[in-house]
């Protein structure tokens, strides 16, 4: 009888313990619900082919001149990871922005992405050109909420800056200099630029290479040769408000002085020292110009002060084909994902061509 007392006791005890456990468990998973992150209703479904966090997509609409680079570069090359960059038109229809490359828009607009765009979306107009070089596609004045150009006054506004130094370089060496005046040019374009050249080319050699006389360089050889020159002609192929392009980032990156024709100096001096370049117009004519070079050329003096701001300033080099494209469309990465608010543009070649 007392084994029977006791085992019902034992019994009891082991249903209360049960009981609180349970319980106990209860609240607790309850609690954890309740503590749990809430799904944003506009959250997207789960798609194998996009990243594990929620990012924009951009759809690259065309390869620009078809130049094809790894879509991993924005973040190895510029650590920018802000957005899902993707060419698979599959996606169009979540796409939050479509990049889309000007020259590549077929005149009757027939390639473009279907009509009408989504509102959610952005339509970016892609163009690097000067308006010169811009031929007009009709029926697009009104397409685009976007830009991305070289210009300023661009909603995405491309461009390698210089690095402010915190504190001065004291150590840059100016490389070994064998020849005097360079200059890569792959075409002909540029009534301006060409009869500045066939003019300086009378008082002073000037070392040309790219397609237009046979002599093209690889692309391992670009920054090598154009550092072995003292000054390296940036020319521009047409003149207008910042159309200030690589032509002049090559140089300043490899320790070379950059004589420029394009916009006015003052244009150029929104983004580069005034003492890092020599600007066509500072000189009456092109004999006057080849002179001073030739001077420079004796003075180590005289040319090492157009090194100065490299004390205070740190230029990078730009890509070359086949990534010459990647620092726009990754800058429009990076835009897409900080930049969420309506636009609309009206009379887009009225804004670009004033």
């Amino acid at each position: 009888m007392a084994i029977m007392i006791l085992n019902g006791a034992l019994l009891y005890r082991l249903v209360i313990v049960v009981t609180i456990a349970c319980l106990g468990s209860l609240f607790w998973f309850s609690y954890l619900n309740n503590c749990s992150p809430v799904q944003h209703p506009q959250q997207r479904p789960a798609r194998p082919d996009l990243v594990k966090e929620e990012k924009p997509i951009l759809l690259l609409w065309f390869w620009p001149e078809n130049l094809l680079f790894n879509l991993s570069d924005c973040q190895t090359i510029f650590n920018i990871d802000s957005c899902f960059l993707t060419d698979n038109r599959s996606l169009y229809s979540n796409a939050d922005a479509v990049l889309i490359y000007h020259k590549s828009i077929n005149r009757d607009l027939s390639n473009l992405p279907p009509s009408p765009r989504p509102p959610f979306q952005k339509w970016i107009w892609f163009n690097l050109e000067s308006p010169y070089h811009t031929a007009k596609k009709p029926g697009i004045e009104n397409l685009f909420n976007h830009t991305l150009s070289y210009r300023q006054d661009a909603d995405i506004f491309t461009r390698l800056h210089l690095t402010v130094r915190k504190t001065p370089d004291e150590n840059f060496e100016i490389p070994k200099k064998e020849k005097l005046v360079c200059w890569f040019v792959s075409n002909k374009n540029g009534r301006e630029r060409n009869a500045y050249y066939n003019e300086l080319k009378k008082h002073i050699y000037v070392h040309m290479y790219g397609k237009v006389n046979g002599t093209r360089l690889e692309h391992k050889d670009y920054y090598s040769t154009m550092a072995n020159c003292k000054f390296y002609l940036s020319f521009e192929n047409s003149v207008y408000k910042d159309y200030i392009t690589e032509k002049i980032n090559g140089p300043l990156s490899v320790g070379t002085v950059p004589v420029v024709l394009g916009p006015p100096r003052k244009n150029y001096e929104n983004f580069i020292p005034g003492d890092a370049f020599i600007h066509v117009q500072d000189f009456p004519d092109a004999k006057s110009l080849a002179e001073y070079l030739m001077r420079l050329d004796l003075d180590e003096v005289a040319y090492r002060r157009y090194f100065n701001w490299r004390r205070h300033f740190s230029p990078q080099r730009h890509l070359v084909q086949p990534q010459a494209f990647d620092l726009p469309i990754c800058t429009a990465c990076e835009y897409i994902a900080t930049h969420k608010y309506y636009k609309e543009i009206h009379d887009l070649y009225k804004w670009y061509n004033n």
